[in-house]
């Protein structure tokens, strides 16, 4: 029956992440016709987000900063410590908003005669005592959803600026869809650090990565280190590695909850991107 056949298909999508059609079709004996129609029903009712060839889970970052910052916070501080263990002496590094970016910031290593940039105020917080290093806070409007400045005036101090190393925060990512935002003045804003920066470095929890968004970044060829969990799926991860990513992997974390990801409805589909830097180039900084 449809309605069975519908519920069997979203209990996949929050499984595995990601459907395709034409796999869906072979394993229900059914045309690919059938699947689309009721990916969009499911996308209809809110329940999955359609992209070309099938469906994608939603990333669980949609909430407001303050409720992120409560999620998984153990994952996030391992994360975050592997993070800050690829800053290298000297550099200027732009820390992006994001409960993992702050993990990230609260693990910088000492006496590396770094400057730190950010328009996220709770991370500028958290390094304003540090005498080892500079910090330059970007001002603006904060958008609390976003939990920093991602203005118009926020903007203009970015292009001023040429950081060696960005850590990126990120709502969700796949290695077709890319990288993408749940807000198109945090999407603009993650643009424009990508463009001025050498090296990109993003931490991904497990349910952000083959997951989407409603708001186009960027492709995720732009990347230089991901880092990851632990136990983080093997399939996107070696899919990635391919792409020439380098990839690190967070210390294992004794107890973890299990988050199960959430379902988006935006039947989005990436535009292109010209000129856009590519994994070699953004590595080369950072070496």
């Amino acid at each position: 029956m449809p309605a069975e056949r519908q519920q069997e298909i979203l209990a996949r999508i929050r499984k595995d992440g990601r459907v395709l059609a034409a796999e869906l079709a072979q394993e229900f004996q059914t045309s690919e016709d059938t699947i689309r129609r009721s990916l969009r029903d499911l996308a209809a009712q809110g329940l999955c987000t359609r992209v070309y060839g099938g469906a994608l889970a939603m990333s669980p970052a949609s909430g407001s900063s303050s409720q992120r910052r409560k999620q998984a916070v153990e994952r996030k501080l391992a994360l975050g410590q592997k993070m800050a263990s690829i800053v290298q002496s000297g550099q200027l590094l732009f820390i992006d908003a994001g409960s993992t970016n702050l993990a990230a910031a609260r693990s910088l290593p000492q006496n590396m005669g770094i400057t730190v940039a950010t328009h996220d105020p709770l991370i500028a917080s958290v390094l304003a005592g540090r005498t080892d290093l500079t910090l330059i806070t970007i001002g603006g409007q904060v958008n609390p959803h976003v939990g920093a400045a991602v203005d118009g005036q926020a903007l203009r101090l970015i292009m001023e600026m040429r950081p060696d190393l960005l850590f990126l925060g990120i709502c969700a990512m796949d290695l077709e869809s890319g990288i993408a935002a749940f807000q198109n003045e945090d999407a603009q804003m993650k643009r424009t650090l990508i463009e001025q920066s050498g090296a990109i470095a993003i931490a991904v929890l497990n349910e952000k990565l083959s997951a989407s968004a409603p708001y186009y970044v960027g492709e995720v060829d732009i990347i230089s280190d991901l880092i990851v969990e632990s136990d983080a799926p093997k399939r996107p991860v070696s899919s990635m590695e391919s792409r020439g990513l380098r990839v690190h992997r967070a210390k294992a974390v004794s107890s973890k909850p299990s988050d199960k990801p959430h379902i988006v409805a935006e039947d989005y589909v990436p535009p292109g991107r010209s000129n856009r830097p590519t994994a070699a180039r953004k590595s080369s900084r950072l070496s």
